[in-house]
């Protein structure tokens, strides 16, 4: 049986950049990164933007090259799916019979797309988009698609219908509850890429509920709403969240439910057992203490890097500010903090304009911002958030006086 001293499964953003830290910061162990896709490590941001639209090559979303891993000597087992964790005899099982050891494990998984479980999910021609084989998908389908219905108002959805349209497809957005983006931004910016998806000729339907797939020959034809409308369409994206993939750890013992649970230095209740990324569940400073899980880049990379200092004998707690970005059309949306419980909304800028930021409070102190084509706003506003300031509203809303002023 193959031991390594840091075993990392998942070869994602958080996965690869442990490998990273480790060694840039001297560590002289044994590593393997454990991957149950074909490819290594590449960026997930694009498949959803530039890699669907044909504007990078897959080579141009690697992390790094494959010459880096094998200069660096980390081990790549791709195609590769853990099974079970053993934390007593510190070793995991892979499908198919395999077992590897470890001396420190690292859990990196991510999630599994959240699907739809109505009548016709199973027909040819409903996608999600997580790796690399799921736009491949989409992108060979094209050619023999006119009309895409996408399920869900979040950014992957936005982003993909954004793509889709430019394409020149008549694309349907179907979001459940009374606007896109309601469980991550407020309702100016909901209102905001609502009208500007509508502008670009996407279809946007709100509190629509669908009550199944129809299918022609085994393939997706259309959706059927609840009110028996049928939206015709041979490509379906569903786009509704991931389900945190942590069923080893948790069979294993280790504490968790909605993901796995970590303590600051992203240590699972299991002995010599990390997690990281958007599984790991852990108690953020920016949402009150409370525990929760971060579906980001920024994320999955500050923890890794956090849990390559443990593994050195460095440990320094997670403290981090979150970040994100989405890209549609030729909008740059950047958001730091999180806008979770928010109280009182500041509207910074004019929509019209395409250039705005909208500022989140809660008890007077700004925890949040969401910057459209403002990146002055963005970078000047994560001081407001890091320092939990509480600036004047009529400054905030006053777009000739610079944040860093206002604070």
């Amino acid at each position: 049986m193959t031991c390594y001293d840091v075993l990392i499964v998942g070869a994602g953003h958080g996965g690869a950049q442990v490998a990273v830290a480790l060694r840039q910061h001297g560590f002289e162990g044994t590593i393997a990164v454990v991957g149950d896709e074909p490819e290594i490590p590449y960026e997930r941001p694009p498949l959803s933007k530039d890699y669907l639209a044909g504007e990078k090559a897959f080579e141009r979303i690697l992390i790094r090259p494959a010459s880096f891993w094998s200069d660096r000597k980390v081990d790549m087992l791709t195609g590769k799916r853990v099974t079970e964790v053993d934390p007593k005899a510190k070793t995991v099982a892979i499908a198919g019979g395999e077992a590897i050891g470890y001396g420190k494990l690292v859990w990196a998984t991510g999630g599994t797309p959240r699907m739809l479980g109505c009548e016709g999910a199973g027909l040819k021609g409903i996608h999600v988009v997580r790796t690399k084989a799921d736009a491949d998908a989409m992108m060979a389908a094209l050619d023999s698609t006119t009309d895409v219905v996408v399920v869900g108002g979040g950014y992957i959805g936005l982003e993909a219908a954004a793509v889709l349209a430019k394409f020149g497809k008549k694309v349907t957005v179907l979001e459940a509850l009374p606007r896109v983006l309601a469980r991550v931004a407020g309702e100016p910016l909901s209102r905001f890429y609502e009208a500007e998806h509508r502008a670009h000729g996407v279809d946007v339907r709100l509190d629509a509920c669908m009550a199944a797939f129809i299918g022609d020959g085994g393939a997706v034809s259309g959706v059927r709403m609840e009110d028996g409308e049928v939206i015709p369409a041979q490509m379906v994206i569903v786009g509704i969240g991931i389900i945190p993939a942590v069923a080893p750890l948790i069979a294993a013992g280790a504490a968790g439910g909605n993901g796995v649970d970590v303590d600051p230095f992203c240590q699972t209740s299991l002995s010599d057992i990390y997690a990281i990324g958007d599984c790991a569940a852990h108690v953020n400073d920016f949402c009150d203490g409370d525990r929760i899980r971060l579906e980001s880049v920024q994320n999955a990379n500050d923890q890794a890097n956090t849990v390559a200092r443990a593994i050195l004998g460095d440990p320094q707690p997670y403290h981090a500010v979150p970040w994100f970005w989405s890209n549609q059309y030729d909008l740059r949306l950047q958001t730091v903090g999180l806008s979770t419980g928010h109280d009182d909304v500041v509207l910074r800028g004019d929509p019209d304009a395409r250039s705005f930021s909208v500022i989140y409070l809660k008890k007077g102190r700004v925890i949040a911002l969401d910057c459209v084509n403002a990146t002055k706003d963005y970078v000047q506003g994560r001081k407001l958030v890091t320092e939990r300031l509480s600036p004047d509203k009529a400054q905030l809303a006053d777009a000739s006086v610079p944040l860093k002023d206002a604070a």
